[in-house]
């Protein structure tokens, strides 16, 4: 018997979720280290890509559930509305209402479950597109925003304040200024919660049966319910899921930017989807990997950085950037399907016609 580690192409062996997710790793790095090689001094300092994920802990969260509804096959492009509802909700209960920290939390993750089971509900066993339902409540979520607080302020709570604050050290990555100061690397508590929801979901995925399903869903509906699976209940849980982190994602920016407005995470449905489709999650669904999607968002935002640090400061160069990111991504992903779709054909032409005796 041959062994599967000896011989062949290692690319054919590779299922399409860990062939995109390598390709996205591997074009994280190569922009990393080009950063560090070629961008100045600030990004050889580990406080640069630390402030990156610190600022961006609550698109980590925001992504990991876009990516759940996209291997399903489905799409929340409310996640952005729902972000600012819960923000602005936490600090008028803080701020006006002299409120607990904790119960704010608890508000956070009622709202966010309250979105999750009603779209759920009604894309699941309603049959209702994905796309309408969730267009429908990002516009909701956005005027109930508006209804909860017009104008703009910062929560001055003190409890929040100090939570707000509150930085993680950590001593092995600091640095020392050019005085030979020594200066920590920090990040902020959003970010744990993040890696946190990120290994959660990563083992999900990988090593349960409720995985199992959200890929099989994804891959071919018919399919799955021939194989027993639960489909509506499979879909509903997969925007359930998404719809609470969508509430803790909203808490962990609330707790980043430490005020409400009606403007908060303008376009952070969009950056989400981008950020999946670049951590290889497909569109059509059955393929993504939570791995890839961390390093989706942390792709996106370098790029950002990157764009900015060359000095094309305008708002119009980074789009331009990321939409060329995408477009690469997305013929990969297109090379991908025609590579599944070829491979699917020449094992049914390998089957007998007249069956197996």
């Amino acid at each position: 018997m041959q062994n599967p580690l000896k011989g062949g192409n290692p690319l054919k062996r590779m299922t399409d979720t860990n062939l995109l997710t390598t390709i996205t790793i591997t074009v994280f790095l190569v922009m990393y280290i080009a950063s560090i090689l070629f961008l100045g001094e600030g990004f050889r300092k580990p406080q640069q890509m630390l402030q990156i994920i610190s600022t961006n802990a609550y698109l980590i969260i925001l992504s990991c559930g876009m990516s759940l509804v996209m291997i399903t096959g489905g799409i929340d492009i409310s996640v952005g509305g729902v972000t600012a509802l819960v923000a602005m909700c936490c600090a008028v209960y803080l701020d006006e209402h002299g409120g607990n920290v904790v119960v704010a939390m608890l508000i956070a993750v009622a709202i966010g479950l309250a979105f999750g089971l009603v779209q759920g509900y009604l894309i699941a066993y309603l049959k209702i597109q994905p796309f309408i339902v969730t267009l429908a409540g990002m516009f909701f979520a956005r005027g109930m925003t508006t209804i909860v607080h017009t104008n703009p302020f910062n929560v001055e709570n003190e409890a929040f304040v100090a939570l707000k604050d509150s930085r993680i050290i950590l001593p092995l990555l600091g640095s020392y200024t050019r005085k030979g100061k020594y200066i920590p690397a920090t990040i902020e508590i959003g970010v744990i919660v993040a890696l946190v929801i990120v290994v959660v979901l990563f083992c999900m995925l990988k090593w349960t049966k409720l995985g199992r399903n959200f890929y099989a869903v994804g891959g071919n509906k018919q399919s799955a319910l021939m194989l027993g699976i639960n489909v509506q209940r499979t879909t509903f849980i997969s925007y359930v899921i998404c719809g609470l982190l969508a509430g803790i994602g909203g808490f962990v920016y609330f707790m980043h930017v430490g005020s409400g407005s009606p403007s908060h995470a303008m376009g952070a449905e969009m950056n989400a989807i981008a950020a999946s489709i670049i951590g290889g999650t497909m569109l059509t669904g059955g393929v993504g990997n939570i791995l890839g999607t961390l390093f989706g968002v942390l792709s996106l935002e370098l790029i950002k950085v990157i764009v900015s640090s060359v000095g094309l400061d305008q708002a119009w160069w980074t789009g331009i950037t990321i939409a060329a990111m995408l477009c690469i991504f997305l013929v990969i992903q297109s090379i991908i399907i025609a590579r599944r779709k070829k491979a699917n054909a020449a094992a049914a032409e390998k089957v007998p016609k007249g069956g197996a005796s």
